[in-house]
């Protein structure tokens, strides 16, 4: 385990961006008939086994670093700098090319300074937690006084090349369910900086306690690859979920001793958006209250690195009060990894 307690380090700003589709469930469910009538699936399955009645996506050419610099943007206008960013992170699951840094072309189209250091992070649907607590280290001891966090994720690559593949197939019922997790994804964009507390304004929220905790000897229950340019992914829904819940309650009765936290301190719990099944396997077992989460979920799908601080963000712009509530961000990401941090300890 890993932990540190931050003194010096805030949330500035906060921003994300959607696409305009609407995808469905039902309509998802469509476009996958030839399977449904070879095998003889009822309709209504996929919203009622996982919670999401719908997600989002970006057209099949926009790239990762168009999302991200969508929501940047949005992040910018409200007064931050271009020339007073020290740092920029992209840290999505997708990403334009694997040379050079996706945050390069996201630092050309918000024309950030020539100061700027740029890097990409990718830790599956936790690499926004990560950016967030490297950044924020830098921060701390006084290299830096602002960086921004960007992520930009599209699952329509992911979930056309798995419609293929389930309806040319000739599967089972148990051959296909690798392959189910692909049907949650979604797309979506957020943007962050966090700044030294003498930047932060009023009123804003602060980083407190942070722990990791990993046991990669799960690292095979969800893996994917590029195949040109489309995508491929399986995943052991049901051992995924049990191994995940086994390694954050390991981590959360660290954080609580970390952070002197029960779960009754915290106003706010945000987890991972993967569906209602792994929210309900969290709080039960972790033996949290359910009225304290905030979900997205239902309506975006997974958006991978995107969901957790695209969660907290529409959390504190529906309920503006919750800026200044004791939080807590509970991150998961194959592999298998967990970061629990405190907001407003």
């Amino acid at each position: 385990m890993t932990s540190k307690n931050f003194t010096n380090v805030g949330i500035e700003a906060m921003a994300y961006a959607l696409p305009s589709e609407i995808f469905s469930s039902a309509r998802l469910e469509d476009e996958l008939a030839p399977l449904y009538s070879r095998l003889n699936l009822p309709q209504g399955r996929l919203e009622l086994m996982t919670g999401i009645k719908e997600r989002r996506f970006w057209p099949a050419s926009h790239r990762p670093s168009e999302a991200s610099a969508e929501a940047g943007k949005k992040l910018l206008s409200g007064g931050i700098s271009r020339d007073e960013i020290d740092l920029l992170i992209h840290s999505s699951v997708c990403r334009d090319r694997l040379e050079p840094a996706t945050a390069s072309y996201v630092h050309r189209i918000l024309g950030l300074n020539e100061n700027t250091q740029i890097l990409d992070i990718s830790n599956a649907c936790l690499g926004f937690i990560n950016a967030i607590i490297l950044a924020a280290g830098l921060i701390e001891s006084g290299q830096i006084k602002r960086a921004m966090i960007v992520a930009g994720e599209n699952g329509k690559p992911l979930v056309d090349k798995t419609i293929k593949i389930l309806n040319q197939g000739n599967q089972s019922r148990k051959e296909i369910k690798p392959f189910f997790a692909n049907l949650t994804i979604g797309a979506g964009a957020v943007a962050w900086t966090i700044v030294h507390k003498d930047l932060l304004p009023p009123g804003n929220p602060t980083l407190g306690t942070f722990i990791s905790e990993t046991d990669t000897s799960y690292n095979h229950l969800c893996e994917g690859d590029s195949s040109g340019d489309e995508l491929v992914m399986q995943t052991d829904s049901e051992e995924l979920l049990h191994a995940g819940i086994s390694v954050a309650s390991r981590g959360w009765d660290k954080f609580m001793k970390a952070s002197n936290w029960t779960a009754e301190n915290p106003s706010l719990i945000v987890t991972h958006q993967v569906g209602k099944a792994h929210t309900n396997a969290v709080f039960d077992s972790l033996k949290l209250p359910i009225e304290k989460n905030h979900s997205t979920f239902e309506n975006l799908g997974n958006c991978g690195s995107v969901s957790l601080p695209l969660t907290y963000t529409h959390a504190c712009e529906q309920n503006p009060l919750l800026l200044t509530k004791p939080s807590v961000l509970l991150g998961i990401g194959s592999g298998l990894s967990s970061i629990m941090l405190s907001i407003n300890p």
